[in-house]
């Protein structure tokens, strides 16, 4: 990163390598392996609703359905989430949390909360502060025409 980097761009990089640091801490501090992709799609479950089908997930986490339907058996596999036929296309299915599911998303939300709360303290930072500049950018990002 340079001096002369736009603003953005240098806020974007600094995203990322947070990102980054921020994933990798996650993952540790799972006892189960949780990936952070996998808590993603529980999440987006949990605060979108369930009953989406494998393309909507991919659209939604900009992935390849082939790479959405990877995560999704994972899921299934330890009996985070059911796939059930489409009612309206037999072709498809529809992706819902599991009582598990939802109970496992809870687990690594309390997980993390204890060690980021220290980590906020330590670097002085109100997320309450970040959150709606940070959400403003993601909103414009994610309705950027553009995005893919």
């Amino acid at each position: 990163m340079s001096e002369q980097d736009p603003a953005l761009f240098a806020l974007l990089n600094e995203i990322g390598i947070i990102e980054q640091l921020a994933r990798n801490r996650f993952e540790r501090a799972q006892p189960d392996g949780l990936r952070l992709p996998h808590f993603a799609v529980l999440n987006h479950l949990v605060r979108l609703g369930d009953g989406k089908t494998p393309g909507q997930l991919a659209r939604a986490f900009q992935l390849t359905k082939a790479t959405m339907t990877n995560t999704l058996q994972r899921l299934e596999a330890r009996g985070l989430v059911r796939l059930e036929p489409d009612p309206e296309d037999a072709r498809a299915k529809r992706v819902f949390l599991t009582d598990a599911g939802r109970a496992r998303r809870e687990e690594a939300v309390a997980f993390t909360a204890a060690d980021l709360t220290e980590l906020a303290r330590r670097a002085d930072l109100r997320a309450a502060d970040l959150l709606p500049p940070l959400r403003a950018l993601r909103t414009a990002l994610d309705r950027d025409p553009r995005r893919g």
